[in-house]
């Protein structure tokens, strides 16, 4: 109000006294001033309303990609007219709606290359399910302490498996393979070799649909196929023969004991999931307790009774994804947190196999957050740490006065990537724009091209970060004024659940990539 004040004392020194000479010519001035006094008090508060971060390109969210454009975006062939470019920069500039996520993500997680045909996706498609069921098939043997096929002799003596040829009577139908129990389905492995070439006899019987393959393909299939393996080549799977020696699967020491601890977490953490997610899958939300109940058997999850039928499907199908991973990337195996960020996906993708292979693409990336040295964790809360320096130097002085300058008190939103600071379809919107980023990487868009495009800032695989360092920027008063120690920082990180806009937020998190990026990497 100041400069208020100040036009009001110019007005009437120029007026001077009531009836004096000049009058009208004061007045004229005095309204002049008046006005630029105005202006000057719009730009203070405009200079002042957003705490250090300007974002150039502050704009109102636009529409999110419908099925109608996601659809004009394809050749005849299946193919992107422009490689891509259009539909990442919808997704960072909109997100995407509900109703074609489930066909969008691929391409953004890296299952499907942005090039690809719809013929190439269909074979991919196709090869990865069959891995899936094969990682499945997998599990079950690590759980069994003798062999199988000796344990089974009815189904009604246990649930957790089918006899062969019970598969081959359902009309050539694979069978969704059952996860056994510690006690429900305790029997001993075979030897590895012998094991590798027995036939394909259960997988989770509350999947019926996951592969339509009969018995002799499925055996075809493991004579030329080995067990899928994580790999630092993409989303989708590798085998020995394709990789390079610079890209082969992470060797790994983990024992047995490793995968019934990592199973054990795998299933209490499943059965405690929330169910934020019914209202943006009504299908699943709609699933009966008998269809439930199956899909809890199928992985010998107990338990469960307190559940509503659609938790106790959704912690099974959680279940039958973690373990997998687990065999998948046996070097991180499962870690608490992991299951936050495959719920979510769930959600979306309805068919077990495509869930896995999304949620493999999504760890690529966020694998390093689960490792037992916290190398990649440490990492990135540097990096935040360098951002938060670079940008606002009198915020970093006061952190280091807190002994906070490590930025230890945004552990939580590195791990999760805000999951938990975050509704669930803001958390959606955050990974799609995060995920565009690293699409754009993978596909190997120049910052120039990006640019060219008129974008704002250039892709980063660490957009996260950014966001995650733009969130602490805007409490930068607080924490200066009101926080006197890390812990009250850690309480206010912990409890922003739901106050964040996040488009406001992936916008100061794209000014701080231009900002800042060149200067701290």
């Amino acid at each position: 109000m100041w400069a208020w004040g100040l036009a009001e004392r110019a007005v009437a020194g120029l007026l001077g006294p009531a009836g004096a000479n000049g009058g009208r010519w004061n007045t004229a001035v005095a309204v002049g001033v008046t006005a630029a006094a105005g202006i000057a008090l719009v730009a203070i508060v405009i200079s002042s309303r957003r705490g250090g971060i300007k974002s150039p390109w502050r704009r109102r969210r636009k529409p999110a990609l419908g099925p109608k454009e996601w659809r004009s975006l394809f050749t005849p062939e299946g193919k992107f007219y422009d490689g891509g470019v259009k539909l990442l920069k919808r997704v960072r500039n909109g997100g995407v709606e509900p109703s074609i996520r489930a066909e969008v993500w691929p391409f953004l997680l890296g299952v499907y290359s942005l090039n690809s045909s719809e013929a190439e996706r269909e074979a991919i498609k196709a090869h990865n399910r069959k891995g899936y069921l094969l990682l499945r098939k997998h599990c079950l043997r690590k759980n069994n302490k003798e062999s199988v096929d000796d344990h089974i002799t009815s189904e009604e003596e246990n649930p957790c498996v089918i006899s062969e040829q019970e598969m081959q009577d359902k009309t050539g139908k694979a069978i969704p393979e059952n996860q056994a129990d510690e006690s429900l389905c305790s029997s001993s492995s075979r030897d590895e070799d012998e094991s590798e070439k027995s036939d394909v006899t259960d997988v989770e019987a509350s999947r019926d649909d996951v592969a339509s393959v009969d018995q002799s393909s499925v055996e075809d299939e493991e004579e030329s196929m080995p067990l899928p393996k994580y790999s630092n080549t993409g989303g989708n799977i590798e085998t020995e023969t394709k990789l390079s020696k610079d890209a082969r699967p992470v060797k790994s020491a983990r024992t047995v004991e490793d995968f019934e601890t990592w199973q054990r977490i795998i299933r209490l953490d499943a059965v405690r999931a929330n169910n934020e997610w019914v209202s943006y899958s009504p299908s699943q939300a709609a699933v009966t307790r008998e269809k439930a109940i199956e899909s809890a058997s199928a992985v010998c999850l107990k338990d469960y009774e307190h559940l509503e039928a659609h938790r106790i499907h959704h912690a099974s199908r959680l279940v039958a994804i973690l373990e997998a991973y687990a065999t998948y990337d046996p070097e991180i195996g499962y870690c608490q947190g992991m299951s936050d960020l495959l719920a979510p996906l769930l959600a979306v993708l309805e068919e077990d196999d495509e869930a896995f292979w999304c949620f493999a693409g999504f760890m690529r990336k966020a694998r390093h957050n689960f490792r037992l040295d916290e190398v990649g964790i440490r990492r990135q809360l540097n990096m935040v740490s360098k951002i938060i320096k670079t940008k606002d130097f009198h915020l970093y002085r006061h952190l280091e006065m807190l002994e906070a300058a490590d930025c230890f008190f945004v552990y939580r939103m590195v791990v999760v990537m805000f999951r938990r600071e975050l509704t669930f379809e803001q958390t959606l919107s955050l990974w799609e724009a995060m995920w565009a980023d690293q699409a754009a990487r993978r596909a190997g868009i120049t910052t120039s091209s990006w640019r060219k495009l008129q974008l704002g800032a250039p892709p980063t695989d660490d957009l996260l970060l950014y966001a995650i360092a733009a969130s602490v920027l805007e409490k930068r008063k607080l924490i200066i004024e009101s926080y006197s120690s890390m812990d009250e920082i850690i309480r206010d990180c912990n409890s922003m659940a739901g106050q964040l806009d996040i488009w406001k937020l992936l916008d100061d998190a794209h000014d701080l990539v231009v900002t800042v990026q060149d200067r701290i990497e």
